[in-house]
């Protein structure tokens, strides 16, 4: 059942950066929608991305440099997809999905905001924006293959599964020793990066509770996932 946002006693501004990209929310609802492919309400999907466009509207600060469009992007998906995953049990592919889309938006969250904090001159920007596109499409597919692999990790309900009902013996291989190289590389990270990933993908704690635990606010534990997820996909990369 969808669900009203409460904003009356919003400032303006907040106000206005709400009511400014409400259409955001339902591009990013469908595009949810179709990728998790369940029958899920898209009243529900719209309600949950508003809530998350309202928070993005009182979080935000223009001193960081971030766009907001972009910012209330990755918070709307963050949004909607924790309120798919708060609806209940799903079958395990669209749980699989959810989980690719997840990890795909946190690593994108936390992209912008290091690119934001330390960015390149203009020209450098011109120079290396096809190395940095494919750079960044790169991380992408690792850390919607990070998403993927957690449901083999620890289950739909965090109990570890080894191989699902029904599934393909060969396909099931394959994803058993990308998990066992994936573990490999994350060993190798650095400590705090390790710990955030292995305990959010392979143990299955969920990440802003990940992140508290170790003392980190979830901006900065977001950039963290996205230099892990970087370094894991130049570790694949050289062992291809």
């Amino acid at each position: 059942m969808a669900r009203t946002v409460t904003r009356s006693a919003d400032p303006p501004e907040v106000l206005e950066r709400f009511n400014d990209n409400l259409p955001v929310v339902d591009i990013i609802a469908r595009q949810v929608g179709r990728t998790i492919g369940y029958n899920i309400d898209f009243d529900d999907l719209k309600s949950f991305g508003r809530e998350g466009l309202l928070d993005a509207a009182r979080r935000f600060d223009p001193a960081r440099g971030v766009p907001f469009r972009g910012y209330a992007n990755y918070r709307i998906r963050g949004a909607i997809l924790d309120g798919v995953r708060s609806m209940g049990r799903l079958p395990r592919r669209a749980y699989e999905r959810l989980n690719g889309l997840q990890a795909a938006s946190l690593y994108s969250e936390g992209a912008l905001e290091d690119v934001h904090a330390a960015a390149p001159p203009a020209a450098a920007q011109t120079a290396h924006a096809e190395q940095a596109l494919s750079e960044h499409l790169a991380a992408m597919a690792t850390a919607t293959a990070m998403g993927l692999l957690a449901t083999s990790a620890h289950g739909e309900e965090g109990e570890r599964t080894a191989v699902a009902p029904g599934a393909d013996p060969e396909q099931a291989l394959t994803r058993a020793e990308l998990l066992r190289a994936i573990r490999e590389a994350v060993n190798e990270l650095p400590p705090q990066e390790a710990e955030l990933v292995r305990r959010h993908y392979f143990e299955g704690d969920r990440f802003d509770h990940v992140a508290a635990e170790l003392g980190l606010s979830k901006s900065w534990a977001s950039r963290l996932h996205t230099r892990a997820i970087l370094r894991l996909t130049q570790r694949m990369r050289s062992t291809d």
